[in-house]
């Protein structure tokens, strides 16, 4: 029986989520550069970090003067875009991975004792993390990758500090709710444990609203890792990365302007990607949206 009932829900589900043409053009989004991510190997025409020195920022393909052996062209230093874009989004796709598992790790623990609990320990934690809040997020960033240094997995580390907050908040709200009503006060009556009622009675109830914040991060954290790329204090070259890419393209900005427009519209689409993919997660997951549109 609960496995036509999960059926039933997942298939309640996607009833709800297709409607929503947005959500499944960002769903295909994300299925596209997933795609790329997994096998870039495959798709990437040539090694994204050799120098092909004879041909230094060759045009694209579609201009007057480009060559069909480098279909975005080359930069400043002759190494093919097309295959510095396709495994920078392995690379993007793994942080914004990275930045979603440490901070909903974190912050669901946080929220989860924070509500359960309350008192002291609900104070403590949302004073802090109203501190974290208060400050620009990639200002913070900046400020953390300057104590760590900088580097990827540095980078990576003061993301995620910065979006531990928001999932905390979201994971405490929901326990506040989820812990007063009847099927959690019978797991306390049958003499379950506090730690067993959080995990194996709360939690799952507060997965919804999780989920949903876990995509719009995801979102995040490609685009917050990019702009610490771009100041120099993520990833370093010669990582094929977007945002050292953008970066390394600004001298030429007028003369070969490809080489700041294509990294730039690989985040702009990703990022879009995953925000219309969350809108939609939230408009099917959330019981009081269903029905509209």
């Amino acid at each position: 029986m609960s496995v036509y009932r999960e059926h039933g829900l997942f298939f309640e589900f996607w009833r709800q989520f297709k409607k929503n043409k947005g959500a499944l053009f960002g769903m295909i989004l994300i299925i596209a550069f997933v795609i790329l991510a997994l096998f870039a190997p495959f798709f990437s025409p040539h090694e994204p970090s050799h120098l092909y020195n004879d041909f230094l920022r060759v045009s694209p393909v579609w201009t007057e003067t480009g060559s069909s052996s480098y279909i975005f062209g080359t930069d400043d230093v002759g190494r093919d875009i097309l295959s510095r874009l396709i495994y920078g989004a392995r690379i993007s796709m793994s942080i914004g991975l990275a930045v979603v598992f440490l901070a909903m790790f974190v912050g669901t623990l946080l929220g989860l004792f924070a509500g359960y609990y309350g008192g002291w320990i609900d104070k403590i934690v949302m004073r802090i993390t109203d501190i974290i809040m208060a400050l620009p997020s990639i200002l913070l960033a900046i400020v953390v990758v300057a104590i760590l240094g900088p580097g990827l997995r540095n980078a990576v580390i003061a993301v995620a500090i910065v979006a531990i907050p928001s999932f905390t908040r979201i994971v405490r709200a929901s326990v506040l709710s989820e812990k007063e009503k009847e099927y959690v006060q019978a797991s306390r009556s049958l003499g379950a444990s506090s730690l067993r009622t959080m995990f194996k009675e709360v939690l799952p109830n507060c997965m919804a609203p999780l989920i949903v914040q876990a995509t719009l991060g995801f979102s995040d954290g490609i685009l917050n890792a990019a702009a610490l790329g771009f100041l120099g204090l993520g990833a370093q070259p010669p990582t094929p990365e977007w945002g050292i890419m953008l970066s390394d393209a600004r001298p030429f900005i007028e003369s070969s302007p490809w080489m700041v427009t294509l990294p730039g519209v690989c985040i702009s689409v990703v990022v879009l990607g995953f925000n219309l993919f969350g809108d939609g997660l939230r408009d099917a997951l959330d019981p009081r949206l269903k029905g509209r549109g």
